[in-house]
């Protein structure tokens, strides 16, 4: 008998093996491994500049639709699905209706058009775009990953020049979960195709970046904190290395990987 899984069935199950490669390295006493081909960057808070811009939309876009939130519950959830985000505070702060889903669509909208304004002069990290280039020119595959959907990570993208940078960028809607779900380190993966997680790092400023790398089971699990998360913050998640920006990511998989 055949069983026809779906796509969000088939990736949880590689989500669920993808751990074991990297058990076995360390298991083995130093077996060789691959080289890294693969290196999936954050985006707001990693590449790109983050002022806070995220989590004052989101409050102030909660806060139009009537749901309440602090900033501090807000920042539990930097990295996640901006669309997760606003699913999870109206479903906790309101009686489950009809009215649910609309009020849903409506409050994503203000965000999403918050966060187009704020970001309307958007600025890379510093030193972020010599690191891009030097990865390339270094053989390595740079994909991003991201917490915006594609809509929002077209227009920064687009306003920087960078749609051409990346071997793939994944967005949040493009996927049946974001983060913590390793789904788009896999789908960047995927369109890298890239088909061994001991060649791939992932790079964050977030616990929920970190999450995702770990729930991957990626060889490298890196994170910056130029961004949402203090060092002492992620240094309380599994994680290879932490530095102060991606910067320092070339040094590091030269010396390191």
């Amino acid at each position: 008998m055949t069983m026809a899984l779906s796509r969000r069935a088939s990736l949880k199950t590689i989500a669920a093996a993808a751990a074991f490669p990297a058990a076995a390295h360390a298991a083995s006493g130093g077996v060789a491994v691959p080289a890294i081909r693969l290196v999936a960057l954050d985006v707001g808070g990693t590449i790109i500049q983050d002022h806070g811009e995220v989590p004052k939309a989101m409050q102030s876009a909660l806060n139009h639709g009537g749901v309440s939130a602090s900033l501090a519950e807000i920042n539990d959830w930097r990295g996640a699905s901006k669309r997760e985000m606003v699913r999870h505070f109206v479903e906790l702060r309101t009686k489950a209706d009809a009215k649910r889903a609309a009020l849903i669509d409506t409050i994503y909208a203000d965000f999403s058009a918050q966060v187009n304004e704020a970001y309307a002069k958007v600025q890379p990290i510093a030193g972020a775009e010599n690191a891009i280039r030097a990865m390339k020119k270094s053989g390595f595959l740079v994909a991003t990953t991201t917490g915006f959907d594609r809509q929002t990570l077209d227009l920064i993208f687009g306003r920087l020049g960078w749609h051409d940078e990346f071997v793939a960028t994944v967005a949040s809607d493009e996927v049946a979960d974001g983060r913590p779900a390793p789904f788009m380190l896999f789908h960047a993966m995927e369109s890298a195709r890239v088909q061994n997680v001991m060649e791939v790092v992932a790079v964050g400023d977030t616990p929920l970046d970190l999450q995702a790398g770990n729930n991957a089971g990626l060889r490298g699990v890196i994170g910056v904190y130029s961004g949402a998360a203090t060092a002492e913050r992620l240094r309380q998640e599994r994680h290879t290395h932490i530095l102060p920006s991606v910067a320092e990511l070339p040094d590091l998989l030269r010396s390191q990987f």
